[in-house]
Parts: C-alpha cells; sequence; structure tokens
C-alpha cells in the first residue's frame, strides 16, 4: 500500500513539473526578413531632416560683397535654426566653382562671408553667380542654396548747408545700360546696436542719383558721430547693394556710466516722493500694530471665573 502511495504522488509530481515547464517563456529564433530590413534602412533614411538653405548677397560700397547664408528646418511643423554647420561658399563659372572658404552657422543658423571684388570672376554680361553648400550628416541631408546677381555699387555723398544736411546717393552698374538705375528705391538708415533705423527713401532719376534729406536732432555717439547707409533690398536683377558713411551730424550721447538725476523714471525718487510713501506705510502698518496689541490686551483682560469653594 505504501509504494502504491509512493508511485501515485511520483506521478503527480512529474504531472504538475511538465505543466510548469509548459508554462514557463520561450525565446523564438526566426531567419531574418531582408524584405523588412530594408525597409527599416529606407524608413530611416525618410527620417532624416531636410534643411533649407538661403543665400543672400549684399555688394557694399567699399569693394567688397558678402555672401549670408542662413540654414534652418521644419521640425514637427516648426522652424528651427540649425547652428554649427559648416556652409562652403562658392563662385560658379562657366567652367569651374571656384571655392571662397567655409564659416561655421552661429546660434542663429547664420554665416556671413565677406569676399573682395577683386577676388571675384565676372561673367560678360556683368553678373556673378554664388554658390552656399552644406554636405549633410548622419541626421541631416545636403543642402544648396544660388544666387546669381549682376556687378553694381551704390556711392554716397554728404552734403552740408546753411541748415540742410543731406546725403546724395547714385546707383553706378557695370555693364548695365544708362537705364539700368533709373526708378530704384533707396532707402536711408542710421545705424544702431540691433538694427539700423530708417529715417527715409527716394527713387533714383535717369542719372541714377536721388539726394535724402537728413534730421539734424539725431543721436549719435560721444563726439556726435552717426553712421548713415543707403540700401537696395531683394533687386531682382542686382540683388541686395549697400553704402555707408561716417558723418558728425549727430547730439553727443556719452557712452559712460553716469549717476543720472532724481526723476519719476529713474531708480532714484524724488526725496518728496520717497518720503511719502515711507509716512504713508508706516501709518498703514502702525494701525496694524495698534489692532494686534489692543487684541492680546483685551485677551489679558478677559473675567476669570471664580474658583469652586471647597468646604472645610
Amino acid at each position: 500500500m505504501k509504494e502504491v502511495f509512493i508511485k501515485s504522488a511520483f506521478r503527480k509530481i512529474l504531472r504538475y513539473g511538465w505543466m510548469l515547464l509548459l508554462c514557463l517563456p520561450v525565446n523564438l529564433f526566426a531567419q531574418k526578413d531582408s524584405a523588412a530590413t530594408k525597409e527599416t534602412d529606407s524608413k530611416e533614411e525618410e527620417s532624416l531632416i531636410s534643411p533649407a538653405l538661403d543665400l543672400i548677397v549684399v555688394q557694399k560700397s567699399d569693394n567688397t560683397t558678402d555672401l549670408k547664408a542662413a540654414v534652418r528646418a521644419k521640425i514637427k511643423g516648426t522652424f528651427i535654426k540649425l547652428p554649427l554647420l559648416k556652409i562652403t561658399f562658392l563662385q560658379v563659372t562657366d567652367t569651374t566653382e571656384k571655392n571662397l572658404g567655409f564659416l561655421i552657422t552661429d546660434k542663429n543658423g547664420k554665416a556671413t562671408l565677406n569676399v573682395k571684388n577683386d577676388a571675384l570672376v565676372m561673367a560678360k554680361d556683368g553678373s556673378l553667380h554664388f554658390k552656399a553648400s552644406f554636405a549633410g550628416n548622419k541626421q541631416m541631408e545636403t543642402a544648396d542654396g544660388e544666387v546669381t546677381v549682376k556687378k553694381a555699387q551704390l556711392q554716397i555723398t554728404p552734403e552740408k548747408g546753411d541748415s540742410l544736411l543731406t546725403v546724395k546717393v547714385k546707383f553706378i552698374a557695370s555693364g548695365a545700360a544708362d537705364s539700368a538705375g533709373k526708378d530704384l528705391t533707396i532707402g536711408i538708415f542710421v545705424k544702431r546696436s540691433f538694427n539700423p533705423l530708417k529715417i527715409g527713401e527716394g527713387t533714383t532719376d535717369e542719372n541714377g542719383e536721388v539726394t535724402v534729406e537728413i534730421p539734424a536732432n539725431l543721436p549719435g555717439d560721444d563726439k556726435g558721430n552717426i553712421t548713415i547707409m543707403a540700401k537696395i533690398d531683394e533687386n531682382e536683377t542686382f540683388g541686395n547693394l549697400e553704402a555707408s558713411v561716417t558723418q558728425q551730424w549727430g547730439k553727443p550721447v556719452s557712452d559712460k556710466l553716469q549717476e543720472q538725476p532724481r526723476a519719476l523714471w529713474s531708480v532714484h525718487p524724488p526725496l518728496w516722493m520717497l518720503i511719502t510713501f515711507i509716512a504713508l506705510m508706516v501709518i498703514v502698518w502702525g494701525h496694524f500694530l495698534v489692532i494686534v496689541y489692543e487684541l492680546f490686551r483685551l485677551r489679558k483682560e478677559e473675567p476669570q471665573p471664580d474658583s469652586a469653594i471647597t468646604s472645610p
């Protein structure tokens, strides 16, 4: 009887053991599908960021040209400026691409390369073709920007009369017809710390010239110097043109830190206002202190219940 019981128990142990083994997780190995791998690789390639590179050419009056590149990308519906990217600037001719140099974009995704005009090769029709290129990386695709402009220049001449300050701006185009400088809108600006301040504009005549009056009350540096700029923006043929001149036509404004007089708009208010404010604060908070004192005094004067009389 005892042997039968032992065999029955052994069978039950084996049965539950097999059931436990069947419930344990098992890793299955299968052959990799090459089609699925290719699909995954293609998805990774599609996930690369596609940046946009904008190139602007600014021809300046000091016989130099600024090549301004800006890189950005649309990520999740928002345009993001892309910093720390290497941008290569090229001049494209009929036969070759001349490397002008490279720069790394700043925190705003911008890079500006200044090139001397002597290093540029002008085409027969007086045009210049520039290209900015980003080679791409593991996260981004390649990006290019190209601009073609005709060579031109602005000349700015200050003129001071008895009571009138003006600047005369002349448009000069290389290899272009005389009528090319007619009816061009030229803006006049004053250089400031952040962005230039526009103070006027004018349209060129048949000689490509325009005269604009300058206000006499503009703030300048500590010596009264102001930098006047003449600009043509986003012209279809000549791109962007810029000329500047510095004149002592402004009001001297010192850049030294000096203690300002007491005033409502300064950090040092007038004495009468300071005294009035302190007096009002003392009166208001004094009332609060008196109220708190009276409450404590009334609490101390609260009548106490008679002590219980105990019989001897």
